[in-house]
């Protein structure tokens, strides 16, 4: 007997979706709406302390809608559940030849942007854009919350390379992989993910855990017998018994030691005393990386301190936004087109309201407006087209050319908009135009 996979296979993920995407769906077909709509995903408020977000997983979105397909096992799978009992079999051979022919317009990954403004929009049939929901706010949103965070984790280092070493606690392996590339875009100069380095191309970095020190019967053979084998990759986890006693061991090395690693206790202290034992040994070019639940706050008060840190490796704070680990990222119905006649949505309830129309965002002079797709507005539009009639119509950027964007947008954003603490908003208005579309759409729907 084989075991059942504990993971989402490729040639299933149309089913990873929420099922009322799927009776939608099926309802949608029994009537005949096959209209084309127009969704955007926006995020409605900021996480804890933040004033910006950067815009993240597109190209995990964009290689979703073009592959997404539903296989004879999926459909044999709808067929059993009590739902899809009453559909008709033209909706099953509807999904057998299912296909994204939509249109994406989207930021692109690396823009730093604020709440209300649509990262991205979907224009497609109505069945086809309501199906994509779930797994495009799945991607997009964590990404986002990752690389922002990310992005924080770097500013407090102060120019010291910031590394992921959260895959062990991102919440599953495939997450671990997408906190990888977020991060990275965020600003961290590498990961300890070695998928991610292999299918990304994002540098891997990694040391030694305590298990090999005490595998040996001393630290210092421990030590000896790591620098035999990597003998030009030797960065020595120094904290297993006695970290002074081991910054000793692994000055041993000579010079061909690359750096040390502090896991635990007062970094402040142990930092200042393993720097002055490794340039007592002449050893000035090794390196003195800190770990154990690190986050913003902290690395910006141990340097503060005068904590003597060459490289920073960021696990749980980061790969999970302990701080706040939720984005409140929706997608909406915004627009369809019913023949000649173009309807607007739009949503009234008390703090979900919604703006109708296809938006542009226009990024001016520290502010952005957000308008209609239809306007000509001064500044520059932030979202570009990148998939057309269900087709891939532009290049997508290598990820350190993402992570280059994202760096130069944070130099440009005034520093009032990068507190940690009580950071002032960023002015986001509304155009005339769409404001009195939502007045006038909003008075008809309460009639």
């Amino acid at each position: 007997m084989v075991a059942p996979s504990l993971f989402l296979t490729e040639n299933n993920i149309a089913l990873a979706t929420d099922l009322y995407q799927l009776t939608m769906a099926g309802g949608y077909f029994e009537h005949g709406i096959h209209y084309p709509s127009s969704f955007e995903l926006f995020v409605r408020r900021m996480p804890q302390n933040r004033s910006y977000l950067i815009a993240a997983g597109l190209e995990q979105a964009i290689h979703y809608l073009l592959n997404v397909r539903f296989t004879e096992e999926a459909i044999s799978y709808l067929k059993t559940q009590p739902p899809f009992a009453s559909l008709s079999r033209d909706f099953f051979d509807y999904l057998r030849a299912f296909r994204f022919t939509g249109d994406l317009e989207a930021m692109p990954e690396g823009t730093i942007f604020f709440p209300g403004e649509p990262v991205l929009r979907i224009t497609a049939p109505m069945i086809e854009a309501q199906i994509v929901e779930t797994y495009l706010l799945a991607v997009i949103n964590y990404q986002i919350l990752v690389a922002t965070k990310a992005s924080r984790i770097v500013q407090a280092a102060q120019g010291r390379p910031v590394v992921d070493f959260g895959t062990r606690r991102a919440h599953g392996p495939q997450a671990g992989i997408l906190a990888a590339r977020a991060s990275f875009i965020g600003g961290c100069t590498g990961t300890s993910n070695v998928l991610a380095g292999m299918e990304l191309g994002i540098p891997i970095i990694g040391t030694a855990a305590h298990s090999w020190t005490m595998t040996f019967d001393t630290e210092r053979e421990a030590f000896w017998r790591y620098h035999e084998v990597f003998p030009e990759h030797t960065l020595l986890l120094i904290d297993t018994y006695d970290t002074l006693e081991g910054a000793r061991h692994a000055t041993e090395l000579g010079e061909k030691l690359r750096g040390v690693r502090l896991d635990s206790g007062d970094l402040v202290i142990l930092s200042r005393q393993v720097r002055k034992i490794l340039d007592d040994a002449g050893l000035h070019q090794a390196k003195i990386v800190a770990s154990g639940d690190l986050n913003e706050y902290k690395i910006s008060d141990l340097l503060a301190a005068g904590a003597q840190i060459d490289l920073f490796g960021v696990g749980t704070e980061m790969v999970t936004s302990r701080d706040d680990p939720t984005l409140s990222g929706v997608y909406k119905l915004v627009e369809q087109r019913r023949g000649r006649k173009t309807v607007y949505a739009l949503k009234l309830s008390e703090e979900k309201a919604t703006y109708p129309g296809r938006k542009q965002i226009f990024r001016q002079d520290h502010r952005d407006v957000i308008g209609l797709v239809t306007e000509s507005l001064p500044g520059q539009p932030l979202l570009k087209p990148y998939i057309r009639q269900g087709m891939l119509c532009t290049d997508l950027p290598a990820i350190a050319d993402i992570q280059e964007r994202a760096q130069e947008q944070l130099h440009a954003l005034p520093p009032e908009y990068r507190r940690w603490i009580d950071p002032i908003p960023y002015p986001v208005e509304y155009s005339t135009a769409l404001q009195k579309l939502r007045d006038t759409i909003a008075g008809l729907r309460r009639v």
